[in-house]
């Protein structure tokens, strides 16, 4: 039994993790180095000289910029100097409005920006800006989290400096995890103390809802609420729970001025922890407290994987996010631990090796993919029916199934990671 103290470590990690976002977490990362950059320099910077680990470019550059109209890194770096705010986090491009892109635009155009990959680094979240302007040079840089400032100096003055912590030891503050404990926690913590949970179904669904009344991105979601499509698929719990999830990516990869609930620096891993919990819950008539519960469990274990995983990897972020809400919807159908446990083997077994290929408006096709095999894995969980040791890479503890796919994902897949950034440089367009 978990005691009050770790409890509250738990929680902590959960307040942390799961947060607002405007954006894709990527360039919005960028836009709030550059801002907290500016900021330091003191005015607008004349230029602005960006390094990239491979992973950030990768998924700035082909996804849409809120309230722009835009896709990638320029107009994100023009706005984290003319409007950002570092105060505000992952949102912190929420005071943009059609001026301030307007005079993006010109900076962009005025040749003020350089984006560079930064080189013989291992961390595969590194932002470094350097921000210059009347004699006077600012450097920020995030690396580890997207939130996460490890340097900050003005010219001489070195105002922060972390960059010896390594990311190892910074996760090691966390309460380490084990998918027992991660269930344990949602269906036994205090319902108050899990509550807080309830503002992901919140933003989320918001944003589902907002996205099905426009045209973003590729318009899965709203495709799937067709009359046509419901000829085929039906109109069924199950068609309303990829139709909700994919809209929210629609709108969220589309560009779309509106928050999610991130998860691990997500907001696609928010979206897919969240709505398909939600929807099922809301279709099937579930307590206010099976809600609380599952979501609570959903965004955990989630955030349990991605402490082995890391925040970016080759591994599409679906996989994990769909894990979660594979083990909310068991929970939701009435499964017990051991039933959970079948669920995320079935998930190990079948989504391992999605590549990730950068955010962009078609990330929700695989959010679809993802959450239609987390409906599969539950269903299967329930009737006692899940993939075994001697099968692929499934064994037979959960922990160590968890294991063996992240180091897949984190390890098995960094050459996949460079190949893929190398055809996406070196495309026509």
């Amino acid at each position: 039994m978990l005691d009050s103290t770790e409890r509250k470590q738990i929680i902590a990690l959960m307040q942390r993790e799961v947060v607002p976002a405007i954006g894709c977490t990527e360039p919005v990362a960028v836009a709030l180095c550059v801002a907290k950059a500016t900021e330091t320099l003191g005015c607008l910077p004349e230029h602005i000289t960006l390094y990239l680990s491979a992973n950030i470019l990768k998924n700035a550059m082909g996804v849409g910029i809120p309230g722009t109209g835009m896709i990638g890194l320029p107009i994100a770096t023009a706005l984290g100097a003319l409007v950002g705010k570092s105060d505000y986090q992952l949102e912190v491009l929420k005071d943009s409005n059609p001026d301030a892109v307007e005079k993006g635009k010109q900076y962009i155009a005025e040749k003020r920006i350089t984006i560079l990959l930064k080189e013989n680094i291992t961390e595969k979240l590194y932002i470094e800006a350097i921000c210059e302007a009347a004699g006077h040079t600012a450097k920020a840089i995030i690396a580890g989290g997207h939130t996460n400032f490890v340097y900050v100096a003005k010219d001489d003055t070195v105002l922060l400096d972390k960059q010896s912590a390594t990311q190892a030891e910074g996760e090691a503050k966390d309460v380490q995890l084990s998918f027992k404990k991660v269930y344990e926690f949602a269906t036994t913590t205090p319902l108050e103390e899990l509550e807080f949970i309830l503002e992901a179904k919140r933003l989320n669904m918001a944003a589902a809802e907002f996205s099905l009344k426009g045209d973003y991105g590729h318009g899965i979601g709203r495709m799937m609420c067709s009359k046509q499509e419901h000829e085929i698929m039906g109109d069924s719990v199950y068609s309303r729970i990829l139709s909700y999830t994919s809209a929210a990516c629609d709108a969220r990869m589309g560009g779309a001025m509106i928050p999610v609930m991130s998860n691990s620096g997500s907001g696609n891993q928010g979206i897919t922890a969240t709505l398909p919990v939600v929807v099922f819950a809301q279709e099937n008539h579930k307590s206010h407290e099976e809600l609380v519960r599952a979501l609570a469990l959903s965004h955990l274990t989630v955030i349990y994987i991605k402490q082995s995983l890391g925040r970016l990897s080759a591994l599409c972020g679906c996989v994990v996010a769909a894990t979660g809400s594979a083990c909310g919807i068991t929970y939701l159908m009435g499964g017990t631990y051991q039933q959970a446990v079948y669920a995320v083997k079935n998930m190990v077994a079948n989504l391992t090796g999605m590549l990730c290929d950068g955010a962009k408006p078609s990330c929700a096709m695989k959010l679809s993919t993802g959450v239609s095999t987390a409906v599969l894995s539950a269903m299967m969980a329930m009737q006692q029916r899940y993939v075994t040791s001697v099968e692929g890479i499934i064994d037979d503890d959960v922990d160590k199934c968890i294991r063996n796919m992240t180091r897949i994902g984190s390890v098995g897949m960094n050459e996949t990671d460079r190949v893929v950034l190398d055809i996406m440089t070196h495309k026509g367009c």
